[in-house]
């Protein structure tokens, strides 16, 4: 597939390079190019390129920003380049504020999540929620002791799940499929749980898994 990169931070990155490793083609776009002149020399199969080249490239979207920055990337991109197109939502709707006994703090409330926000913004993109509920080093085939951890999904589009599952199984992963977009609502406070054992003992290293009978 033909996947477009929004965000060149460590998210943006690591996933990039994730579906190079598995055989897809992607660009990732960037506002500053120059940052990733290294990267891109140690990743000769990815393509860097602005938010739009990357809209334009991608079949498949993921948008790999902060928080705050996620509608104006979007818009960035162009809409009509979003338009119609799965996007995979991996940002969380984190606060500029430090954590409180390491919980982060949310600009959201538990009525409205960030995907939805985008959402109705950018209603004909399909958007799936996903890859925002553990750290970037463990996004690309995660390897933990009691096997592949869970990755909590959720969208309109039941379609642009099943290409999103298909995709994650790629990346080692089981996937939690939790129905519509108002399970961001749920999804998104994941991350502040993730985040706590981080801040609080310093271990980065762990995710999530849903067990079933």
């Amino acid at each position: 597939m033909k996947i477009g990169i929004l965000g060149s931070g460590d998210v943006g990155k690591t996933l990039a390079a994730g579906f190079v490793k598995h055989g897809h083609e992607m660009v990732i776009g960037t506002r500053t190019p120059d940052k990733l002149k290294q990267w891109a020399e140690e990743n000769p199969k990815a393509r860097v390129g602005s938010l739009a080249d990357a809209a334009s490239f991608g079949e498949i979207l993921v948008l790999a920003v902060k928080g705050h920055a996620a509608a104006d990337a979007l818009r960035s991109s162009g809409t009509d380049k979003v338009a119609g197109k799965i996007v995979i939502d991996a940002t969380n709707p984190i606060a500029d504020a430090p954590p409180s006994n390491g919980v982060l703090k949310f600009y959201t409330d538990l009525n409205q999540s960030q995907m939805e926000r985008l959402q109705k913004e950018f209603e004909t993109a399909r958007f799936v929620k996903a890859f925002n509920s553990v750290g970037a080093p463990s996004m690309v085939n995660p390897q933990f002791r009691n096997g592949p951890p869970s990755m909590f999904i959720c969208g309109n589009d039941e379609a642009a799940k099943k290409t999103v599952s298909g995709i994650l199984a790629q990346f080692g992963w089981e996937t939690a499929d939790m129905g519509k977009a108002e399970a961001a609502r749920a999804i998104e406070p994941l991350c502040m749980l993730w985040c706590i054992p981080g801040f609080l003992r310093n271990d980065w290293v762990h995710a999530f898994k849903l067990l079933t009978p």
